[in-house]
């Protein structure tokens, strides 16, 4: 009897998780910031976000965006809970608040200049692009959670937006 091997088993055989985030390196992504208020019914509004190049586009008509986080990240709770979210594009000169906000920093926030808009989570000052949802789908996906969210306002300031290609920050330039 001929036992049959699922695809994605066999695909899996061959190559490494480390075969895999070098081919990824190979591909450049923008840098954002995602942010929400935490629904903890206790004290001061307490404000919670990551540092995020799993974000996308996904539709126009109804304005989809989506990203991923971790299953395994501290700030995973608040946002399964929460309704709404911003989405900050990071600028060139940003790379530092990028590093901030992927390491385990006490307090992420403090003396980061940001403004709250129409989500009532922070819009990073000096980013390029902001982007405010609403939850719209929550899906577990492998070892993250895919996020979906409907815009419901967006913005763009003027320059460079930060990106990340080979596991460095870099700016993006034209070629012509």
């Amino acid at each position: 009897m001929t036992r049959t091997v699922p695809i994605r088993d066999a695909a899996r055989a061959n190559f490494s998780q480390r075969q895999f985030r070098d081919a990824l390196a190979e591909f450049a992504t923008g840098v954002t910031i995602i942010t929400t208020r935490d629904a903890s019914p206790t004290g001061a509004p307490r404000y919670v976000g990551f540092t995020a190049n799993s974000f996308n586009s996904v539709s126009l008509d109804p304005p989809l965006v989506s990203w991923c986080l971790s299953r395994h990240a501290n700030t995973l709770p608040a946002f399964e809970h929460c309704e709404r979210y911003a989405i900050s594009v990071l600028g060139v000169g940003q790379s530092d608040l990028a590093l901030r906000f992927a390491g385990a920093h006490p307090d992420r926030f403090e003396g980061v200049p940001y403004r709250l808009g129409w989500a009532d989570a922070p819009l990073i000052d000096g980013a390029v692009a902001w982007f405010e949802c609403r939850h719209f789908s929550r899906q577990p996906t492998g070892d993250h959670t895919l996020f979906v969210g409907e815009v419901v306002r967006c913005t763009r300031a003027h320059g460079p937006g930060l990106a990340f290609h080979h596991g460095r920050f870099r700016a993006v330039a034209p070629i012509d």
